[in-house]
């Protein structure tokens, strides 16, 4: 499935050991961004058969009656499948899948589909974002190992990534608005199709994205952002709730979390809320690391950066996103509805990450396909200690006009063993994201935390 990887210039197969881990853009190369690439680093030209049109600035302003708070309009309602990927004919279509992908058919030939519509390259961000990207272009350096970041703020810190360390942190610095509110939840779902529905409040403070933020201030700060998450339904596990200040040098200061617990009415340090611990009331079906597709520290894996490919990722997922459909409606046997999907053809970057020989970790290889708009991870294939496929996550992305932002609505992770998922980021039948908020950083502390689960 690697045969296509590395369709241009810049995506040059290069090896993590091949590569300084501190390397700079020159100031030639950050002139390219916004002319021959787009401000974040993608490639604006369309491709040889127009199948991905060029870049054009993305969306840039909402349709027509939208106002913040709403649930976000399809621009693209109208629209119809180009053609449909089915058990019957995927292997037609075997160039431009994930292996995760391809083995979603095997395992569920019968259900599993993709619908593949027209590509629109909607990925935006506002201008600020863009011109931090350029500056932090020829500073911005990985830290000793790659565990931390210097000299970037507010933007992509590597827009032309030299390796797989600086394109991972690029995912997990990407920009997503300055804070935000969630109101929505989770549901791990049986074989059968059964689940119930784990309800959340999450806060997410970004401190790297901040107008005042600046390399300097960030790294003396030493946080990278804070999350604060609440479970508010079912009532078993009501007011249990979690607290992460996320650190910018990962060796200097590792991750913080604390969590609250209903039933000893305590707030305790979290040292192990990281790598493969498992996930806040998953199931077992996703790891602390899974969250946002891959967070937290990137010390335990190798990361090599194979190139770029041509792949069909879900975006534009509008109709998944749409507060007129229910839970039941999306939350399907073995997937969650493909009827409500929509997939295009996307040029994507392909970071390996390999597990280091002095380390554990349940994956024992992970591949990641970054969206090259946006470096929103848009799929990730895990593999266990076998070096067999273990799960596949999807991430589907919207463009949420008021910030913007092309970020996922829905992260779905398949667990092939046990044939079961477990969706993050239900919120059809709860109030859209809001991104206006602007909590006080007195708000995530561990005292806070308590005050948040008593309530």
């Amino acid at each position: 499935m690697m045969k296509k990887i590395g369709i241009i210039a810049a995506a040059l197969t290069v090896a993590l050991s091949a590569a300084p881990l501190q390397a700079k853009v020159s100031s030639a190369d950050a002139a390219k961004l916004g002319t021959e690439l787009t401000p974040l680093g993608g490639e604006k030209a369309g491709n040889a058969d127009g199948s991905i049109p060029a870049w054009n600035g993305g969306i840039t302003s909402a349709p027509a009656g939208y106002k913040a708070g709403d649930f976000h309009p399809d621009p693209y309602a109208g629209e119809a499948p180009l053609f449909t990927i089915t058990g019957a004919n995927y292997k037609e279509h075997a160039a431009f899948l994930s292996d995760g992908l391809i083995k979603m058919f095997e395992t569920y030939p019968e259900s599993f589909k993709l619908p593949v519509y027209k590509t629109h390259r909607s990925a935006s961000n506002p201008q600020f974002v863009y011109d931090a990207t350029k500056a932090n272009a020829t500073r911005a350096e990985l830290l000793d190992g790659g565990n931390g970041m210097s000299g970037a703020a507010i933007g992509i810190p590597f827009p032309i990534p030299a390796n797989g360390l600086e394109a991972i942190w690029n995912h997990i610095a990407r920009y997503r608005g300055q804070a935000v509110q969630r109101n929505g939840g989770q549901a791990a779902v049986t074989a059968s199709g059964d689940y119930n529905v784990i309800g959340f409040d999450e806060q997410l403070l970004i401190q790297y994205s901040q107008d005042n933020a600046t390399p300097e201030s960030l790294l003396a700060n030493n946080v990278l952002f804070m999350f604060k998450q609440k479970v508010t339904e079912p009532a078993r596990l009501a007011g249990t709730a979690l607290l992460v200040h996320e650190t910018l040098d990962q060796i200097k200061e590792p991750r913080k979390a604390w969590t609250y617990n209903t039933g000893q009415r305590r707030v305790r340090l979290a040292p192990n809320i990281a790598y493969d611990t498992p996930g806040t009331a998953a199931d077992g079906l996703r790891t602390t690391d899974d969250f946002d597709m891959f967070n937290g520290s990137p010390n335990r894996y190798d990361w090599e950066l194979k190139g770029k490919k041509e792949m069909y990722v879900a975006y534009n997922n509008y109709k998944l996103h749409s507060n007129t459909v229910t839970y039941g409606d999306i939350l399907t046997p073995n997937h969650v509805n493909p009827d409500l999907t929509r997939w295009e053809k996307h040029r994507v970057w392909v970071v390996e990450a390999s597990l280091k020989d002095e380390f554990r970790h349940i994956y024992q290889k992970r591949v990641f396909f970054i969206d090259e708009d946006s470096w929103q991870i848009q799929l990730a294939d895990m593999y266990d200690n076998r070096g067999e496929l273990y799960r596949v996550a999807v991430a589907y992305g919207v463009n949420y006009y008021e910030v913007p932002t092309q970020w996922s609505t829905l992260d779905v992770y398949h667990d092939l063993n046990s044939r079961r998922y477990l969706a993050i980021g239900l919120d059809n039948e709860e109030q859209m994201y809001d991104f206006s908020v602007r909590p006080a950083e007195t708000e995530f502390t561990p005292q806070a935390l308590r005050r948040e689960g008593m309530r």
